[in-house]
């Protein structure tokens, strides 16, 4: 029988080859790499609720609940209560999801339909993920000495003329929530942009002729097929978006007014749980401390739960767009 021409060439690295002992090793090792890698972030979640929740107990047991429904912050008489606090967080980031996710989609879409040629819209995008490298410090003095300004004339005339709606119920005298949202939104923007684009990037470009090829219009496609399909990595960026609104603490502390109060207006000062720790601690004395301990495990469950209830949504979606497809 004739040799092959192939006969004597060394397959010992070749791709195809069956694999050697030390191909098992090394796998082996990067599996035991990558489950050390996951427990140890999870060790460290654990240590870190363990070690701020062991420091907040003593007030936990002094002020029970009743410290998150509590209004008051008074370190004089002891009393300690977090609630407008809370309201003031999820009322900013929600402010800010809002913003920030609408537009956040709206510039995905613009940036992967064909809206623009890809060397542009690459340009866009750079300088849309540009913005997560600003210090949060430089987008607070920002919010003071330019947005605020231009926000206040607008703001005083929806408190004159439309001063009956709860949301404008306020005039605009400095920080406030309005200014502190829509810097938040433009800080969660990049978040929610990159993430998305890359969701719609992902889709097989065969979907697309499909809709096109069934009679469909470009905006059609867009909102019938596109962002449905779409949908499972939108809402991780939205997750995502939220969970960075909520523990913002530098700009929203320069611009949201620290003032511990409930309000639905817009233009009203506001507080927050990041801005409250991040204000009184350098003064805090050991009761503040313990307090602060408690407000800061209460910011932790809230992200937290934010988060599992996102990853819910975001896999409950999915399974009803696969069911929809099937």
């Amino acid at each position: 029988m004739a040799s092959h021409q192939f006969d004597n060439v060394d397959r010992s690295g070749s791709v195809s080859g069956p694999p050697s002992g030390g191909d098992y090793a090394l796998d082996r090792s990067f599996r035991g790499i990558a489950w050390f890698s996951a427990a140890l972030i999870l060790a460290l979640v654990v240590y870190i609720v363990v070690e701020i929740g062991g420091k907040a107990m003593p007030a936990i047991a002094e002020h029970g609940l009743g410290f998150l429904t509590s209004t008051a912050w008074n370190v004089q008489t002891g009393q300690f209560g977090i609630l407008p606090q809370i309201w003031g967080t999820l009322y900013s980031s929600l402010l800010a999801l809002i913003l920030g996710g609408v537009f956040g989609v709206a510039i995905a879409i613009f940036l992967t339909q064909d809206f623009l040629p890809s060397r542009l819209a690459m340009v866009f995008r750079t300088i849309i993920e540009l913005l997560a490298a600003i210090p949060s410090v430089v987008f607070g003095l920002w919010g003071i000495y330019v947005l605020i300004p231009l926000l206040r004339p607008v703001a005083n005339w929806l408190h004159a003329n439309l001063g009956g709606v709860p949301f404008f119920g306020t005039s605009l005298s400095g920080p406030g929530l309005a200014p502190a949202a829509l810097v938040l939104a433009i800080m969660i923007l990049p978040t929610v942009a990159s993430i998305s684009v890359d969701a719609l990037r992902q889709i097989p470009y065969k979907v697309k002729e499909a809709a096109y090829g069934m009679g469909t219009t470009r905006w059609e496609a867009i909102l019938k097929v596109m962002l449905p399909t779409a949908s499972s990595g939108i809402l991780a960026a939205l997750v995502l978006g939220f969970g960075r609104a909520l523990g913002e603490t530098m700009a929203l502390a320069m611009l949201i007014g620290n003032s511990n109060q409930i309000s639905l207006s817009l233009f009203a000062p506001a507080n927050t749980l990041a801005a409250l720790l991040a204000s009184s601690f350098p003064e805090a004395g050991p009761v503040e401390v313990r307090a602060l301990m408690y407000a800061a495990l209460a910011l932790l469950a809230i992200t937290l739960i934010v988060n599992a209830v996102g990853l819910a949504v975001m896999k409950f979606a999915t399974r009803k767009i696969g069911r929809a497809h099937v």
